[in-house]
């Protein structure tokens, strides 16, 4: 029998704190509590004892050098590493207090409820239209009116109907590679999700169109939980309201495991960080 991941109010007023963590910002409701999370493939643990609590309508930043476990753990947010032969996953990831891991829980709906934007971006090769309509269609929806309304809505969303409402039929292709970004989110957020998970969205991108990214990533702020990995450090000061800070440590066998080093308020973390390796990542004296 299937798991109903519908949301109680209960359950959204609830706030709770993160084991090793600092809590979720007063009174938000937590979405995500994630509690002691490994992560392996294969033979390798990339993951290692992760605990937080992710806010809702928060922007979440995950930092850390390369290899640290920051896509693993968003990845895990919405169970993609599912889809990693010999990927394994122990520990608990709740969402509004559901275990996403626990037997009967559909991880095609997990993952319509917890959207996700890839580093590089990545239209189909259909129309624009088609491409922000095709998890609708999915859906079941086929109404043209109600297809054209939503489309129009995540486009809209997206900062990007403006620029392409006259040419909705041309390829997702023809776009340029800040506005095929802005087209993945429209397509992401067209199922009305509650989150949005974002792997260094910008990392491909020219600084102009970073700069949109980033103001949309506010205005998304408004209606979704954003959850980013990123490399820019300025960008996590400037977007984020709350940032974990990941490394990776080596054990006494010489494997690399990604660790949670830090996590609290975006301001704390770049202001007064209370770990010293925070410190030395932030001002570039390592990673």
């Amino acid at each position: 029998m299937a798991v109903d991941l519908s949301l109680s109010m209960d359950a959204r007023k609830a706030a709770v704190t993160a084991d090793g963590g600092a809590p979720a910002a007063a009174e938000a409701p937590v979405v995500f509590g994630v509690d002691s999370l490994n992560v392996s493939y294969g033979a390798h643990r990339a993951v290692r004892d992760v605990s937080l609590a992710i806010g809702e309508r928060e922007v979440t930043a995950l930092i850390g050098p390369s290899g640290c476990g920051k896509s693993t753990v968003l990845r895990s947010l919405n169970r993609m590493n599912d889809l990693v032969p010999g990927a394994r996953v122990s520990g608990t990831v709740s969402y509004y207090g559901q275990d996403l891991y626990a037997p009967g829980v559909d991880a095609i709906e997990v993952r319509r409820r917890i959207g996700m934007v890839f580093q590089k971006p990545n239209p189909f090769p259909k129309s624009i239209y088609e491409n922000v309509a095709y998890g609708l269609r999915v859906e079941g929806r086929r109404s043209r009116t109600e297809l054209d309304d939503r489309v129009e809505e995540a486009l809209t969303g997206a900062a990007l109907w403006d620029e392409v409402k006259d040419k909705l039929r041309s390829s997702g292709f023809a776009l340029s590679g800040g506005q095929q970004q802005r087209l993945c989110i429209a397509r992401a957020i067209a199922v009305r999700p509650d989150v949005l998970l974002m792997d260094e969205p910008c990392s491909a991108l020219d600084p102009v169109a970073t700069a949109r990214i980033e103001d949309l990533m506010a205005k998304l702020a408004d209606e979704f939980t954003l959850v980013i990995v990123t490399h820019n450090m300025q960008q996590a000061a400037r977007v984020s309201d709350r940032t974990a800070f990941f490394t990776a440590d080596t054990d006494s066998e010489g494997e690399r495991h990604g660790r949670l080093v830090e996590y609290d308020t975006t301001d704390r973390i770049f202001s007064s960080p209370a770990d010293r390796r925070t410190e030395d990542y932030i001002s570039g004296r390592f990673g």
